[in-house]
């Protein structure tokens, strides 16, 4: 929301019921209470928009009761209420490569939506990030943390295998700017840095702006298998983690700097997110 509103775009988003939604009005953005599984909670939400932007998911589980339900039935109900409004565009961040991972629920999940999407002949444009190279929240945030406190970079492969990531705000940059490119418009466009990096070099990486040794530490082993075996979210996590081993999560980004401005580079992205996590000083600015 912060990208479109620097780009001067009015914007309004939809909030659950029960969401806490206090501080956007502070940041310009109206409210409109609904909900992506209440059908008819969404016609107010688009009235007399130009776009919509759907980034909403489930399959993380950030409030209780969160599921696929929301990435499969939510997407639809929201592209149904885009087609009824006619609204001119439907911006969906969808996942990189989704199209080829029919094992990966929540990645699936977003290759069904963009099928929708065309199916119903709603105007769209699908962006397709590779993984966040950023500071998440929360539980997730302490986790990465305690990690690299220790000296661990998770990797997601191994074995030299690479894949690409790119930074959230370079994502949230180009979804502002897709509200309005032209040449975006009917596209599944792929986002990612300037090259795939292996959980190896991640780690290089890591190391080199640590300025002290790092060592790899992937998700895979016999303990997450176990698990799989009683949770259905791990078990996509570990299917996920097969899937990036592939070597297919690798972003072709000709059209992202075509229509979207030069690459970023990966070095960048990371610098940012140890920035972020306080593990590099932030220069003041000027």
């Amino acid at each position: 929301m912060r990208a479109l509103r620097a780009r001067g775009k009015v914007v309004r988003a939809l909030v659950r019921p029960g969401s806490d939604a206090s501080g956007l009005p502070k940041e310009g953005v109206e409210i409109v209470r609904g909900d992506m599984l209440d059908p008819p909670s969404l016609t107010n939400a688009m009235s007399g928009v130009s776009a919509v932007v759907s980034s909403a998911i489930g399959y993380s589980r950030r409030r209780k009761g969160d599921s696929l339900k929301t990435d499969f039935d939510g997407n639809r109900n929201l592209v149904d209420a885009a087609k009824r409004s006619a609204v001119p565009r439907f911006v969906f961040l969808s996942i990189l490569a989704c199209d080829q991972a029919p094992n990966v629920p929540h990645f699936w999940a977003k290759k069904v939506t963009e099928d929708f999407l065309q199916q119903q002949g709603v105007p769209f444009v699908s962006l397709r990030p590779g993984a966040f190279l950023g500071a998440p929240s929360g539980r997730y945030r302490e986790w990465m943390l305690a990690g690299l406190q220790k000296g661990q970079v998770m990797g997601m492969t191994q074995g030299g295998v690479r894949m690409t990531y790119i930074a959230p705000d370079e994502v949230a940059r180009a979804l502002a700017m897709a509200v309005d490119e032209p040449r975006a418009l009917g596209l599944r466009i792929d986002l990612g840095s300037d090259r795939p990096l292996s959980g190896e070099e991640l780690t290089e990486l890591a190391s080199r702006l640590l300025h002290r040794p790092m060592r790899l530490r992937t998700m895979s082993g016999g303990g997450m298998r176990l698990a799989a075996l009683f949770s259905p979210g791990i078990r996509g996590m570990l299917e996920m983690t097969r899937f990036f081993q592939t070597g297919k999560y690798v972003a072709d980004t000709r059209l992202q700097g075509e229509l979207f401005g030069p690459v970023p580079k990966v070095e960048d992205a990371a610098h940012r997110m140890l920035q972020d996590l306080g593990l590099l000083p932030v220069k003041a600015a000027g």
